[in-house]
């Protein structure tokens, strides 16, 4: 989700998020959305990621499934691996547990900052309705100085998907309150994505998105990423993506590569 992208759950009946916010987090509704039901009804198993994008899909994993999803990224100054564990813990109901293992900015190395939260469906999709639902995580302040945000930070969105043809839509909007360091109060932005996604050719698929967050405070300014990657569905359960995204403004890397993987590693009950 991403942008800040982008492990645990035996602990995770405690809850379970995190982080991006890449997610920290983002599919596939987005390689394949049009067989998910299918899939759902003949009691499949089927990964819904959230990666490769910022956005994260107002889909969920099915009842019971406990799916992963880790990724690397990098870029000049900056490299993390960055993780997401989901848990279907009742209906309607994921429970998550996000962070970084390992996060190296400008020469410093270490664990990056982790996340727990759930996602919420409101309302699946159905005929011109859209699969609602909202999203909160709290970011953990587990980096150390130099690499993470430094203080407690909430976010909470409004996902949107919604699927026309073969062509798969998710919009998220939200707001997140980042704690200041050695001070009282939090700091408010708000977060915008658009990603778009179709299937190409047989298990190969396609995502594009923009996305961002606004201006933090005076010396936080705002950011926009432009996002194409590639999806590959190894199978039902097991989706590969690469791509990269560019910096069109903001204090981040002009242009950062990453790859990654969803897996649902299976259903708990």
């Amino acid at each position: 989700m991403r942008i800040a992208v982008r492990i645990a759950l035996a602990g995770l009946g405690l809850l379970a998020t995190g982080m991006n916010v890449r997610g920290q987090t983002a599919d596939t509704p987005q390689t394949a959305p049009q067989n998910q039901q299918e899939n759902r009804n003949t009691h499949e198993i089927t990964a819904v990621p959230n990666r490769p994008t910022f956005a994260s899909t107002a889909e969920m994993v099915q009842l019971g499934v406990f799916e992963i999803e880790y990724g690397f990224e990098a870029a000049r100054g900056h490299q993390n691996i960055n993780g997401l564990l989901k848990w279907g813990a009742v209906k309607n109901l994921e429970l998550w547990f996000l962070n970084n293992p390992i996060d190296r900015d400008a020469g410093t190395a270490g664990l990056g900052d982790s996340g727990a939260g759930f996602k919420y469906k409101l309302f699946p999709q159905m005929k011109a309705r859209p699969t609602v639902a909202i999203l909160y995580v709290a970011t953990l302040p587990t980096a150390k100085p130099g690499l993470g945000a430094g203080a407690m930070a909430h976010l909470v969105q409004f996902l949107v998907s919604k699927d026309f043809g073969k062509h798969h839509f998710d919009v998220n909007e939200g707001v997140q309150f980042v704690g200041r360091p050695q001070l009282t109060g939090f700091d408010r932005r708000y977060f915008t994505a658009l990603s778009y996604s179709r299937p190409v050719q047989g298990k190969w698929g396609y995502t594009g998105e923009i996305a961002g967050f606004s201006r933090q405070n005076a010396t936080t300014p705002a950011t926009m990423t432009l996002l194409s990657a590639a999806t590959y569905s190894r199978s039902s359960r097991l989706v590969l993506d690469g791509g990269a995204y560019i910096a069109a403004y903001g204090q981040l890397p002009r242009f950062t590569v990453f790859a990654g993987v969803t897996y649902s590693i299976a259903n708990l009950y």
